[in-house]
């Protein structure tokens, strides 16, 4: 992982990447008229020199990749991609700020952008454990840092997740069912919340692998979602009147943020214009000359968070989202699953680690027979044994919970960095220990993604729901190259 941007794509000091560290960069463009040929010199500098016929030396500059560039190739993939791209990261988020100050000093009120930041509960544990506070405590100090820099609402992305995890639930009891009448390709449900995994099956397995992965959105999308279309309606804006920022654990989330699937071709504006990291978080921290520790507690926003009272509230699971267990005990309840599992209630699920800490498995039996079968699958050496099996008829499961990074998303590539002293091993111990500390809720309590499904969405199974909460997933064709590797 990449301890910071660079201008290419930088992957190195990756103990499950698939290759050795690469530097990543499109290749140039050379313009020749029909009938001659091109010639291309390295100078001593390492740049590069078109050489024309009669020997005159034309310097080409190194084109700078972008995320789309990054989704449309296909020779590398790893568990957290660094990439330097102008549109994500917290310049933009400056500019934006300093052009709404500036259109209010001079009265153009109509110009302005609502900003919104979007915050995640992996990055604000990492922030919490950063500067030793408790979860809710960073997240009216985080409230309060960007309604100083000019931000007009900060939300919790755990809101989003109730919708996410909800909307899984349906989608893994419908795949149930049509696999019981004869249908393929549905069982097993592969979690799609990782972007870093679906952009590795897209590039690798393509149509071997997507048609087992959800298509429920993530987490951020479906929070992109409510924020362009149903926030922005409520104002009477438009939803590129709205700069809706994310701050997210990974830097995969940028690629996923950049996916054309959530661009609105009528408006020209993404569902989430800009994803920054908590390392970067952290950084604008320090360009900003905030003393975190002394900002003071703002009150949260209460519209589009996961608050109870003045009380933070998360979901139970883990710290990538807690898709197999909220799953799981939905399936094992659901009576018109028709798989004799009729209203089983599961209190506490036991997890039996198979070949290493990040694969485990949960199991349900009904008269000794194994009726649910569900695993977590993390980091790419466990994800690459599944896919073997799932390419061979060999997986025995229903739903696998396959996240990219070793230890999930509280690891993710672009989390706060371990402090003088500390090792990952304890960083992480404390991310979970913070993470957990929030008192949990299931998705179908919160009453506010109730209201929301019948004024915003026109019902649970409306065409609006399968519209603003699903997407899909393309095959990317394969290039060959030197990178290009064999699973």
């Amino acid at each position: 992982m990449a301890a910071g941007f660079s201008g290419a794509l930088q992957l190195t000091d990756l103990d499950d990447f698939i290759t050795p560290s690469q530097e990543c960069i499109k290749p140039v463009k050379v313009e020749k008229k029909p009938g001659q040929l091109a010639k291309i010199k390295i100078e001593d500098d390492g740049s590069y020199v078109q050489l024309s016929e009669g020997g005159e030396k034309t310097k080409l500059q190194r084109a700078q990749i972008t995320l789309n560039d990054c989704l449309a190739c296909s020779g590398c993939i790893t568990s957290a991609e660094s990439v330097l791209i102008t549109q994500q990261s917290q310049e933009e988020l400056y500019k934006i700020i300093a052009n709404n100050q500036k259109l209010a000093k001079d009265g153009n009120v109509e110009g302005q952008k609502v900003i919104v930041v979007s915050v995640s509960p992996q990055s604000r544990a990492s922030v919490a454990a950063k500067f030793r506070l408790s979860v809710t405590e960073t997240a009216k100090k985080l409230t309060k840092f960007f309604k100083d820099l000019g931000v007009d609402y900060v939300f919790d992305v755990t809101f989003s997740r109730d919708f996410s995890l909800a909307e899984s639930q349906r989608e893994f009891v419908q795949r149930m069912k049509d696999h019981q009448s004869g249908q393929k390709n549905g069982i097993p449900m592969l979690a799609s919340a990782c972007p870093g995994w679906v952009c590795y099956a897209e590039k690798t397995h393509g149509s071997y692998i997507l048609p087992y992965i959800s298509t429920t959105k993530s987490p951020q999308q479906i929070m992109g979602s409510v924020v362009k279309s149903h926030f922005a309606a409520s104002l009477g804006k438009r939803p590129d009147d709205i700069y809706h920022v994310t701050i997210m654990p990974c830097y995969d989330k940028k690629l996923e943020a950049s996916r054309e699937d959530f661009y609105n071709d009528i408006y020209k504006t993404r569902d989430v214009d800009c994803v920054i990291s908590s390392l970067e978080l952290e950084k604008m921290f320090e360009e900003k000359e905030v003393c975190f520790t002394e900002l003071e507690n703002a009150h949260l926003d209460n519209l589009f968070s996961s608050v109870d009272g003045d009380e933070l509230v998360g979901h139970s699971g883990g710290g990538s989202g807690g898709y197999l267990e909220h799953i799981f005990t939905f399936a094992a309840r659901e009576a018109s699953c028709n798989l004799l599992l009729y209203g089983r209630t599961v209190d506490d699920i036991t997890y039996k680690t198979l070949r290493n800490k990040d694969f485990k498995e949960v199991t349900l039996q009904v008269d000794g027979q194994d009726v649910l079968k569900f695993a977590a699958a993390y980091g790419f050496r466990n994800i690459q044994n599944l896919v073997q099996k799932l390419k061979r008829g060999k997986s025995p499961y229903h739903f696998v919970e396959v996240m990219a990074c070793p230890s999930g998303c509280l690891n993710g590539g672009g989390q706060i960095r371990p402090g003088d002293g500390e090792t990952s091993k304890e960083l992480l111990s404390r991310l979970d220990e913070l993470y957990n500390s929030l008192r949990s809720r299931k998705p179908t309590e919160n009453p506010a993604v109730e209201r929301l499904y019948d004024e915003w969405l026109g019902g649970e199974s409306s065409e609006k729901a399968r519209e603003m909460l699903h997407t899909k997933y393309h095959e990317v064709e394969k290039l060959n190259t030197a990178l290009n590797i064999k699973w």
